[in-house]
C-alpha cells in the first residue's frame, strides 16, 4: 500500500515513500481559482515524474504535444556549465502536472490569503512510459537535460508547477511562457489552432488563419493536402508563413472577408475551405508543370507566388460576386488566360519596357510580391475581364 504521510518540521528534506515523492512546496493564489506550486528538486529525479512532449500528429492529424525537438548545442552548453566549479541556475522550470498530483497544506503553520506551505505528492513509477508520466515540462526543457545528461550526482531545481487535464491550457501556458524567446514561428502558428486561453493580441489574430491553415494541409482531400511546412509536416515545400499571408489578406480585405465574422476574427470554416480548396484546385490544374516543385523550381509553390495568387483568388471572386461564388471549373477558366505570361518555371516575367526579370530573381519580399500582384491583376483585367 502506498504511504501518503505528512512531512513534519524536523524532516523537511524530500524523500520517496512507496510511490509518492513528497516535496515541500508553498501553494500560491492568483487570481480568484488559479494555483500554482513553488518546490525545489534534484534535477536528476525530473525524468522520473516529468516527460518532455514534443509536438507531432496523432493518427486523425491532431495536435498532441508542444515542445521544441532539443537543441543538442545549447545542452552541450548548459552542461559545460552545470559541470563546472560554481553553476548557478536562479530560473524556475515550469511543469503541467495533471490531477495525480496532490497538495496537502501544514496544520498550524502560519500562512497567507493567498499563500500556504504544505507537501506536494507526486506519484512515480520508473517503469512508466513518459505518456504515463503525471507531469508535463512547458519550459527547461535544454536545462533538464542538461541536468539529466550531466556528469554529476545531484543538481537542485526550482520548480514553478500548476495542475490540469487539459492539453489546450499547457499549449497556451507553453505559448506565453516562450512568447518572448527565439521560439520558433511555425510551432506557435500549429499550436494556436488548439489553444484555449487568453492571448496576446497578435497571436489571438492569428489564430483563426492558422486553423485553416491546419484543415488545408490534413484534409486529404485538399491540394494542398501535407504540402505546407510544418513543424509536424518537414516534408511540405510550401512554408506556413506564405499560406497565413494569403489567408490574412483575404480575411481582411478580400473573397474571405465575406465569410468573416469582425468581431471575432472568426467565420464560416466550412464555407471558407471551399472556396480556398476550389481555387488550388484549379490553379494545381491549370499550372500542372508548375505545381509540386520546390519553390526554387518553381516560383508557383514560393513565397511571391502564393501570397500574389491570394490577391489573384479576391479579384476572380469579385468578378462573379453578382452572379455566384466561383467553383473550381470557373477559376481554372480565368487562370487558363493568364498561363501564357506566367513564368513560374522560366523564362523571363515582362513587368513593363525596362522591367524584365528572370522567372528565378523574384524574391519572397514586399517589393516583389507588389510587382508581381500588380502584374497578374492588370493581365487579368486586360486579358479576362476586358473580354
Amino acid at each position: 500500500m502506498t504511504s501518503c504521510l505528512t512531512a513534519d518540521s524536523d524532516n523537511v528534506s524530500p524523500a520517496t515513500i512507496g510511490e509518492i515523492l513528497r516535496l515541500p512546496a508553498l501553494e500560491v493564489r492568483q487570481g480568484h481559482n488559479r494555483l500554482l506550486y513553488s518546490f525545489a528538486v534534484d534535477g536528476k529525479r525530473l525524468p522520473d515524474f516529468a516527460a518532455i512532449s514534443r509536438v507531432h500528429r496523432d493518427g486523425n492529424a491532431e495536435v498532441e504535444g508542444y515542445q521544441r525537438p532539443e537543441v543538442l548545442t545549447h545542452i552541450k552548453a548548459i552542461r559545460r556549465y552545470i559541470e563546472s566549479d560554481a553553476p548557478m541556475i536562479p530560473n524556475a522550470l515550469v511543469v503541467a502536472f495533471d490531477k495525480r498530483v496532490r497538495f496537502e497544506p501544514f496544520e498550524g503553520i502560519p500562512s497567507t490569503n493567498y499563500a500556504r506551505p504544505g507537501t506536494l505528492l507526486i506519484p512515480v513509477d520508473e517503469n512508466a512510459l513518459d505518456e504515463d508520466k503525471p507531469g508535463w515540462i512547458v519550459d527547461g526543457q535544454q536545462r533538464s537535460a542538461a541536468i539529466r545528461d550531466a556528469d554529476i550526482e545531484s543538481f537542485p531545481i526550482f520548480v514553478t508547477a500548476f495542475i490540469t487535464e487539459s492539453d489546450e491550457e499547457q499549449r497556451a501556458q507553453f505559448i506565453l511562457v516562450n512568447s518572448t524567446k527565439p521560439l520558433p514561428k511555425g510551432l506557435i502558428y500549429e499550436l494556436l489552432p488548439s489553444t484555449t486561453g487568453m492571448l496576446p493580441v497578435p497571436l489571438q489574430q492569428r489564430q483563426f488563419p492558422a486553423k485553416l491553415l491546419c484543415r488545408l494541409n490534413y484534409i486529404f482531400e485538399s491540394p494542398l493536402y501535407r504540402k505546407i511546412q510544418t513543424p509536424t509536416t518537414p516534408e511540405g515545400i510550401i512554408k506556413d508563413n506564405s499560406i497565413l499571408k494569403m489567408l490574412e489578406n483575404s480575411l481582411s480585405n478580400g473573397a474571405l472577408y465575406r465569410f468573416r465574422d469582425p468581431l471575432t476574427g472568426r467565420g464560416d470554416e466550412d464555407a471558407i475551405l471551399s472556396l480556398l480548396m476550389s481555387f488550388w484546385s484549379a490553379v494545381r490544374d491549370v499550372f500542372s508543370e508548375a505545381w509540386d516543385k520546390p519553390p526554387r523550381r518553381s516560383r508557383l509553390m514560393h513565397g511571391v507566388g502564393i501570397v500574389s495568387l491570394g490577391f489573384l483568388m479576391d479579384a476572380i471572386v469579385d468578378r462573379y460576386s453578382k452572379i455566384r461564388i466561383p467553383d473550381t471549373k470557373d477559376f481554372a477558366a480565368d487562370l487558363a488566360g493568364l498561363t501564357e505570361i506566367c513564368c513560374w518555371t522560366s523564362g523571363y516575367w515582362e513587368f513593363g519596357p525596362r522591367d524584365q526579370r528572370r522567372w528565378n530573381e523574384l524574391q519572397n519580399t514586399s517589393r516583389d510580391t507588389r510587382v508581381l500582384t500588380t502584374y497578374l491583376l492588370a493581365e487579368y483585367k486586360a486579358r479576362v475581364v476586358g473580354k
